[in-house]
């Protein structure tokens, strides 16, 4: 009897090793992905058919007093008066986290609830301290791309 209950004894313990292992890696798993909070507003890119060749949008893609993100550049493109085009980093300076939206005249990051300025990129809200760095772009008739 003392041998079957040093076999039950390796089994559960090799068992409860496995288990272990198991939690640990499905805890560490890093999936790339981030949490959006619940009801926030998405400024999406205008769909490709409409934006110029080689460019990122037309003229009239980007909100007078808004502006509008385009993710795979990361880059937030803004138009505070009609004409008048900012393009900023759509990374916020606070952690790094993607802006998410323009409303109101602000470019808004979910992460921690920073806000920058849609006419120059500086803080309007913490706990971001730097604004968001200037982006270069080319407006060319009703065209905008990266410069």
């Amino acid at each position: 009897m003392g041998r079957d209950l040093q076999s039950r004894r390796a089994v559960i313990t090799g068992v409860g090793a496995s288990g272990l292992a198991v939690a640990l890696t499905a805890c560490g798993a890093d999936t790339g992905t981030t949490a959006e909070p619940a009801g926030s507003a998405t400024a999406e890119a205008p769909a490709a058919s409409s934006a110029p060749q080689g460019g990122l949008a037309k003229t009239a893609d980007i909100p007078v007093g808004g502006g509008t993100i385009f993710k795979d550049q990361k880059i937030v493109i803004t138009q505070p008066t009609e004409g008048q085009f900012k393009a900023f980093s759509a990374n916020c300076t606070h952690k790094g986290c993607a802006v998410t939206s323009v409303e109101n005249g602000m470019i808004d990051c979910p992460c921690h609830g920073s806000k920058f300025k849609i006419e120059d990129g500086s803080v309007a809200q913490g706990p971001a301290t730097e604004a968001l760095p200037a982006q270069q772009i080319k407006v060319e008739g009703d065209q905008i791309s990266l410069a």
